[in-house]
């Protein structure tokens, strides 16, 4: 009976921390529609602000490993739940711009943190054949968490002062999580509770050979930073394989890829206000199945398998849209800087680009809140635009808002709002010109979300909490996490640069070929894991396969 109490209490743990990390994510874009204009936020401040979490994420990924290799994955939780404690009451009670950036970076901090702890505890708290569906069940938190992000931006975008309820609300899940953690045995790598706990059956971990090998060498070594780039057990491998999955991960374009879902829902017919719901329910419940999917086999098809089979969709739908866009181009986001034409008459396309993770998933905002919000402030439209920031995480992708189309009158008379798509890009040719392309770039991206959602985003981080020692592990999580964190921001920085200077079809086409390479890199340095003891993998490892 213990035995399934701890089972059930580290698939909640799980569970919850992948929630509050989605949460957290997505909840910025519903809240910067309030707070632009309640703080009069800039472009500039408003792309500080969102940057404020990436920027404490980062922080954690350099000192986190340190922490939760030291001091434990459970205590690192645990700290993490109240420092996301202090970051939502930063927030909810913050009175001026430097409250809501501190906020932002506290909170950042801590879901950092959190991510690598939970993964790495789980994976270690758990039997073999049960760790692939447990750690992905963290994935699919986040992508739970998304879709209550959004659900509470439309909930409280009415609500005067609704951003201070939706940064307050992620206290329930952290406290949740806190509790929960509290029952929970330290974790056997930091404490001499192995033969106790796994002979009481409170953790059916391995069998008797791999407690008796538990025991031993591999949990009593000591490693430095330094060793993850010498031959030491051939730790140099290692890290190749962990960097290797952080960037392709990245440079397959997952963050970018669906900077424009809107504008392939609205070029196939959804021009009313359901057209970015449809988006959000839609795509983020594709992800929310495949993530179920990748749970259901991680530990019956194998990490490999799920990882070249996930490269290989993505490859194909990325070079689709790059083929369809060649023949029906999507308009392209505006700088932010174009919201300052002085005209009388003018349209905006607006993009809230946010972080998601990983692992995460895919919901543009309903566009009935930015109508809200334009209404309340003639000058709404004009002055918010993210274009340039998308910011993203473990699995982390971006989202668009939807396209405002503003039309204004001349002085002193009314002006109207819609919600419409941005329209072609040139020549006024219309977008049901190209039906059937559009179509089949819509099916595309689909396919790239489901995807990305078994392979890359629950598989990543499931094989890292799995190849490292584990007098090291914590650190070379945290280390491979930073270089996630990196180049996301370079790659999705550098995004509307390079399709001005090479074409989106050009960008996409890349994107292809960067997914054929990560499946020869899979086929050539990922070794299988599934149903091995983390003593067994290590082993692996060190025979220099």
């Amino acid at each position: 009976g213990r035995g399934l109490l701890v089972l059930l209490l580290s698939a909640t743990v799980s569970l919850l921390g992948g929630l509050i990390f989605g949460y957290e994510l997505g909840i910025i874009s519903g809240a910067l529609l309030q707070l632009q204009i309640d703080f009069h936020l800039s472009c500039f401040k408003q792309e500080v602000l969102v940057s404020a979490l990436l920027i404490g994420a980062l922080l954690a990924s350099l000192i986190g490993g340190i922490l939760i290799d030291r001091y434990g994955r459970r205590r690192a939780i645990l700290v993490s739940n109240l420092v996301l404690l202090v970051g939502s009451l930063v927030l909810t009670l913050s009175r001026s711009f430097l409250g809501l950036v501190i906020g932002r970076m506290t909170v950042g901090f801590a879901i950092s943190v959190s991510s690598m702890a939970c993964c790495i505890y789980v994976s270690e708290m758990v039997a073999a054949h049960q760790r692939g569906l447990l750690v992905s069940l963290y994935e699919a938190g986040i992508t739970v968490g998304i879709l209550l992000s959004y659900a509470l931006n439309y909930i409280f975008a009415d609500v005067d002062e609704g951003w201070r309820y939706m940064f307050g609300l992620a206290i329930a899940p952290a406290a949740m999580q806190f509790l929960s953690i509290l029952f929970l045995p330290v974790n056997p790598v930091k404490l001499n509770s192995w033969d106790s706990d796994c002979q009481k059956g409170l953790i059916q971990l391995q069998d008797v050979e791999d407690k008796a090998a538990g025991k031993h060498e591999p949990y009593k070594k000591d490693y430095s930073f330094l060793d993850l780039f010498r031959t030491r057990d051939n730790m140099r491998r290692r890290t190749l394989v962990g960097l290797g999955l952080v960037l392709f991960q990245q440079f397959t374009g997952q963050p970018n890829v669906l900077g424009y879902a809107s504008k392939i829902f609205h070029s196939v017919g959804f021009q009313s206000n359901s057209s970015a719901i449809l988006a959000s329910v839609g795509l983020g419940a594709i992800k929310v199945v495949a993530t179920l999917v990748a749970m259901a086999f991680a530990d019956k098809a194998g990490r490999r398998v799920l990882l070249m089979a996930g490269c290989v969709v993505m490859a194909i739908s990325v070079t689709t849209i790059s083929l369809t866009s060649r023949v029906a181009p999507l308009a392209m986001a505006r700088d932010c800087k174009a919201a300052a034409d002085p005209n009388g008459s003018y349209s905006l396309t607006q993009h809230a680009l946010t972080p998601l993770s990983s692992q995460s998933a895919v919901s543009p905002i309903p566009p009935a809140l930015g109508a809200v919000r334009s209404q309340a402030d003639p000058g709404f439209a004009a002055t918010r635009s993210l274009t340039k920031v998308f910011t993203s995480t473990q699995s982390k992708e971006v989202v668009p808002d939807s396209s405002l189309t503003q039309e204004r009158g001349f002085v002193g008379l009314s002006r109207r709002e819609t919600v419409a798509s941005a329209g072609p890009p040139f020549g006024g040719a219309p977008w049901a010109e190209h039906m059937v392309l559009n179509w089949i770039t819509l099916l595309s991206m689909m396919a790239f979300v489901s995807a990305f959602s078994i392979g890359f985003g629950p598989m990543t981080w499931l094989v890292l909490s799995e190849i490292y020692p584990a007098g090291i592990r914590g650190r070379a999580f945290a280390f491979c996490n930073s270089f996630n964190w990196a180049a996301n921001l370079l790659i999705s920085l550098s995004f509307l640069d390079l399709i001005d200077a090479i074409g989106f079809s050009w960008m996409f086409l890349l994107y292809g070929l960067m997914g054929v390479m990560a499946v020869i890199f899979i086929y050539l340095f990922v070794p299988e894991t599934k149903g091995q003891s983390l003593e067994e993998i290590d082993q692996q490892f060190s025979r220099k396969r």
